[in-house]
């Protein structure tokens, strides 16, 4: 009797320590390689959620598309196939639709309005927009400003970039700003770009430096300018059964590893922008760095119009207006 207690014990024992010790994995993908300010944004986001649970969640991170493009990994989150994705904004829109403003050309100016506008009330805002989409937005995090790479020629002014076939995100305010340009536009996964540019199928691709940089897209590209002319955000998303299935106490994990991910993720983007344009340079490429941005702006006047159309004027410069 007394060793069949103790036998009854001692699986209850074990059974409340394996409990206590059982581990969660979750699952978080980009589509640009671990060397890359997404790769440093998920590598943080996975060490906090391990620390700040005390080991419960683990989280794996993929890098390379090795999920599959920002558009798939986005759409199996929302599916629940997938717990967590780390996406840029440019499929974004196409399953939160509120969101599509954030990607209106020249409608920042700097980065730091760009962060205090996403961290402030109207970026907070719009990650509430997701719950209702299958996703718990848990913060928003950064690519960077975007600039035109290609194969061709020198970009110094709007003109130059007619005729020119480039691959854009499947983003419909960036399809319709660049065909403002003159640009014939090649929507693609992210994954599919440095094969495109190697194989001439699109002249170029326009993307924040950092992205330029990690892609190593100086290989297949000759000419780079510094048009700035998209802010692009990036955003951590999970699954929002996942979510909230969560206790509040690990809930709250999530979002303090969000945004410390996010705060690497930005240091990182600080840090590429300011070696970038040397390191490109030393790589070969030619670097159009002193561009008139007014004529950039001038030269989407009709596209501008339709968007003040589209998201309202007075939204549109509550965004410009911000500080």
């Amino acid at each position: 009797m007394k060793l069949s207690k103790l036998l009854i014990g001692l699986s209850l024992g074990l059974g409340f320590f394996a409990a206590a010790t059982a581990q969660t994995t979750m699952r978080i993908s980009i589509s640009t390689a671990q060397n890359s300010h997404q790769g440093v944004a998920i590598d943080t986001f996975a060490k906090e959620v391990e620390k700040r649970t005390a080991g419960r969640y683990k989280v794996q991170t993929f890098y390379n598309g090795a999920l599959g493009g920002e558009r798939e990994s986005i759409e199996a989150v929302q599916l629940g196939t997938q717990e967590l994705a780390f996406s840029s904004s440019g499929p974004i829109p196409n399953f939160v639709p509120e969101t599509k403003i954030l990607d209106v050309p020249f409608l920042f100016r700097d980065k730091a309005h760009a962060r205090a506008v996403l961290d402030g009330p109207i970026g907070q805002d719009l990650l509430t927009k997701f719950d209702a989409k299958g996703f718990k937005a848990l913060a928003w995090a950064e690519n960077g400003f975007r600039h035109m790479t290609n194969s061709k020629r020198d970009v110094k002014t709007p003109e130059d970039l007619k005729g020119l076939k480039m691959r854009t995100m499947e983003n419909p305010v960036h399809i319709a700003a660049y065909k403002g340009f003159g640009i014939i536009t090649t929507p693609m996964a992210f994954p599919e770009v440095f094969t495109a540019l190697q194989q001439g199928t699109v002249d170029g691709q326009e993307n924040p430096l950092s992205v330029i940089i990690s892609a190593k897209f100086d290989q297949v590209q000759k000419h780079l300018t510094l048009t700035g002319h998209v802010y692009s955000p990036c955003i951590f998303v999970m699954n929002k059964a996942s979510f909230d299935k969560l206790s509040t106490a690990d809930k709250q994990a999530f979002l303090e590893a969000a945004k410390e991910g996010t705060k690497a993720n930005r240091a990182r983007v600080d840090e590429d922008d300011t070696k970038g344009v040397a390191d490109l340079r030393a790589k070969g490429m030619t670097v159009i760095d002193n561009v008139d941005k007014t004529r950039f702006v001038a030269a989407l006047a009709p596209v501008n119009a339709e968007f003040e159309k589209q998201f309202g004027k007075v939204a549109l410069d509550k965004i410009r207006n911000y500080k």
